[in-house]
């Protein structure tokens, strides 16, 4: 058997204190995250993170800096995730756009709200992300490669 982990990006965008975060449906009940996906074949991290926040957010996202790489291994399910991180901004709010399937709302919160509403994070990602971010973590988005074929 090859192992292959979940390539998965997320946006963390931050806003006046207050931090863009999704709720969504998940098999364990109603949870947070960033908003987050896996990449799609032939779509590069950046194209990722900019789709997956409009699809469910409704706004558009414009990353400026990588936030991080982070490894995750699910306790229960047999899947590990590689999440890339990216700071950016957010424009171009479309509020009439339906959300992804699963997701029941975009929110903001601040970093008080998130840090109380641990036991509801989809992964240990979510705030460890925000830590990160709020300690001036970041890396230039050069630092990644994209080769097309």
């Amino acid at each position: 058997m090859i192992w292959k982990p979940h390539a998965t990006v997320a946006a963390i965008v931050e806003r006046a204190g207050r931090f863009l975060l999704v709720e969504e449906q998940t098999p364990d009940g109603l949870r947070f995250n960033q908003p987050a996906g896996h990449v799609e074949n032939d779509e590069s991290l950046i194209e990722a993170v900019i789709r997956e926040t409009r699809e469910e957010t409704a706004w558009g996202f414009q990353p400026t800096s990588l936030l991080g790489i982070y490894q995750w291994r699910h306790p229960i399910k047999d899947a590990t995730y590689l999440r890339f991180a990216f700071i950016g901004d957010v424009h171009d709010h479309q509020p009439e756009q339906a959300l992804d399937q699963g997701i029941v709302r975009a929110v903001w919160m601040s970093v008080e709200e998130i840090r109380a509403s641990q036991d509801r994070h989809r992964s240990p990602q979510v705030l460890t992300c925000i830590e990160h971010y709020l300690a001036g973590q970041h890396f230039p988005l050069h630092a990644i490669t994209h080769l097309q074929s």
